[in-house]
């Protein structure tokens, strides 16, 4: 009988199955037998309307089905099918001709003497490295092996996004940043860190959030742009724009043990991010790694591949990813290739289309503010109830149905089991919530207050009236009532 290996995104729903056991000689009817085994996986892998769900793709063997028989695509006992779901990333570099290229000093070539004594680098790639410029989208997970190993490698100019600061819980995996850093920008921390790796290279730093109305101006500035990003509207944004302005894009993504790698470069005949998914999911149907959390060394290894990837394009070296997405599963210590091909109706890259500027990545993210719709600056405020006003109420002996929406390994870290706290995790909120009596007091709460905000909308959609949000989540809890309570 033929087996379907199972994403980490996806385990929770099949019983943290890596792979399941189906029946049926198609597709169609091998993803029947799954989700009639595992009924919560339907939800995730199929619309309203029993369609597949154009952020899941299904591959037999390293084949897309898409590009097959779609839902009739045979199979047997002895093919290889994997379900490949969005996961909440020649040279393509600009050539220049020998002589325009950048001399080395004394110091660089004593710096770079291991490359130079590689034909495939030599003098010459050396100089191509120094010529580069290269955007790294994100300084954290992804973005500090990168930072790190392509200023090593001698790229004369990196370009440094983030808006982000530096926090305890980032130095599991982002090893650019030290303890001394906490609670500086992660840009000035990169900055600092990569001019120690080499005073050589000219960094660029752009202490934003990338946007619709600044991208093309910051990624025209650039040959190779890497995304490191941690969101889906940001991935949209970084790919739309490298694509209209024919950049190549080194995407690599992270989820627990699972890491994704490709180049996506359209000019040089490969597909997009559309192409391989052409919209994001619903938003938090697919966990980020805040919430599903992250293998620390795995950003290494995938961003090392990354940084590989970037420094073959520049050199016009080797067999770059274009056209082939590799998969990585840290568990089984296993490489997996697929073939990705271009989509003709790709609305960005395909024969006629039709994204032709930037648009609005959060609506199209289906990314809106979590606060309901009011009339009134005093209903506004109704709707989310501060730690300090919780704990107010709890001491007055107010009976409140406290909801935790995070994940059990989240609960362990901290909680509020004093104070009665119930843990239906988000992903299991939508079946789940009947178990809640609409007569009571509910406040629901998550690490900083997202995802609670999508359970308050889910009981609101389902009548329930004595709802509110806390607002910071545990952490502002921590922050504002209990200062000796673990953070994370």
């Amino acid at each position: 009988m033929p087996k379907i290996a199972i994403p980490t995104a996806l385990r929770r729903y099949a019983n943290e199955q890596a792979a399941v056991t189906v029946e049926g000689t198609t597709i169609k009817e091998a993803l029947a037998s799954m989700t009639a085994q595992f009924p919560d996986l339907q939800k995730h892998l199929f619309d309203g309307e029993g369609k597949l769900r154009s952020f899941v793709n299904v591959y037999v063997n390293d084949e897309d089905i898409r590009y097959q028989q779609q839902d009739d695509t045979p199979i047997s006992d002895n093919d290889d099918i994997s379900i490949i779901p969005s996961i909440a990333g020649g040279s393509g570099a600009e050539s220049r001709a020998a002589d325009a290229l950048p001399d080395l000093s004394k110091d660089e070539i004593a710096r770079y003497a291991r490359h130079l004594i590689m034909p495939e680098v030599g003098m010459e790639g050396q100089r191509k490295l120094k010529a580069a410029s290269i955007l790294l989208i994100g300084t954290g997970g992804l973005g500090s092996p990168l930072g790190l190993y392509l200023a090593a490698a001698g790229i004369g100019r990196l370009g440094l996004v983030d808006f982000d600061v530096v926090d305890k819980s980032n130095l599991q995996r982002q090893i650019i940043h030290g303890t001394k850093d906490v609670g500086r920008p992660k840009i000035q921390s990169a900055k600092d860190r990569i001019g120690d790796v080499n005073p050589h290279v000219q960094i660029d730093s752009y202490e934003l959030a990338l946007r619709s109305e600044n991208a093309l101006d910051i990624v025209k500035e650039y040959d190779v742009i890497i995304d490191g990003t941690d969101n889906f509207q940001t991935r949209y944004l970084a790919n739309d724009a490298s694509v209209l302005l024919g950049k190549p894009n080194v995407y690599g993504s992270i989820f627990r043990f699972d890491g994704q790698a490709s180049v996506f470069h359209p000019a040089a005949g490969g597909p997009c991010y559309r192409c391989l998914y052409p919209e994001p999911p619903p938003p938090g149907l697919v966990p980020s790694c805040a919430e599903g959390g992250v293998l620390g060394i795995l950003p290494g290894i995938i961003g090392v591949i990354q940084a590989t990837e970037a420094v073959k394009l520049i050199l016009g070296e080797g067999e770059p990813l274009i056209g082939r997405l590799l998969l990585f599963d840290a568990l089984k210590m296993k490489f997996k290739e697929l073939k990705l091909r271009k989509n003709p109706d790709c609305p960005l890259c395909g024969t006629n289309p039709t994204i032709k500027e930037l648009i609005d990545y959060d609506q199209f993210c289906g990314i809106t503010p979590p606060a309901p719709e009011v009339k009134t600056e005093a209903a506004a405020d109704s709707w989310e109830i501060t730690p300090t006003q919780l704990k107010a109420r709890l001491d007055k002996g107010d009976k409140i149905t406290i909801v935790d929406v995070r994940e059990i390994n989240e609960w362990h870290i901290s909680n509020l089991e004093d104070y009665g706290s119930t843990l239906i995790p988000l992903g299991e909120f939508q079946a789940r919530h009947s178990e809640l009596n609409p007569d009571d007091e509910i406040v629901v709460h998550c690490k900083m207050g997202g995802r609670s905000a999508k359970a308050y909308g889910i009981l609101k959609n389902a009548g329930f009236t004595k709802i509110q949000n806390l607002k910071g989540g545990i952490l502002a809890w921590a922050d504002e009532v209990d200062n000796s309570m673990a953070k994370y």
